[in-house]
């Protein structure tokens, strides 16, 4: 259940920051966002009642997925793609193992290997570029 609240803290935080963006270049979790009840400034902070630093790394944490995703879209094949997002547990499904995408595309064990190493020198070689 707290999971659940924080994936909803999360993505009203990305909604709040994509609605200001459209209006501003950046958002700071300090600034203030409306005034409460006493009359007081309302900072993000304020309304999280977490700790700065968590809502800070999983921000970024967002924003580092979304990155990677974007990459894999530009870099990867869909069958390379589709490994990763298998094997790393990019999916609802979790992680598999090669065993268990290999059998699931009809492969061999040692071909899932080679694709998943190629398509992780991709990445790494995307993320160099800053592409």
């Amino acid at each position: 259940m707290k999971y659940i609240i924080l994936v909803h803290i999360d993505n009203e935080i990305l909604m709040c920051i994509r609605s200001e963006k459209k209006t501003k270049s950046e958002v700071s979790l300090q600034e203030p966002i409306g005034i409460d009840k006493e009359g007081n400034e309302i900072t993000l902070t304020d309304i999280l009642g977490t700790d700065e630093d968590a809502v800070l790394d999983e921000v970024d944490l967002k924003i580092k997925i979304k990155k990677l995703y974007d990459k894999m879209s530009h870099s990867l094949k869909d069958r390379e793609k589709k490994i990763i997002l298998l094997r790393y547990g990019l999916t609802e499904e979790g992680c598999k193992t090669q065993r268990e995408i290999a059998k699931l595309l009809g492969i061999s064990r040692s071909y899932v290997s080679r694709i998943e190493k190629k398509a992780v020198q991709k990445l790494n070689k995307a993320f160099e570029r800053g592409n």
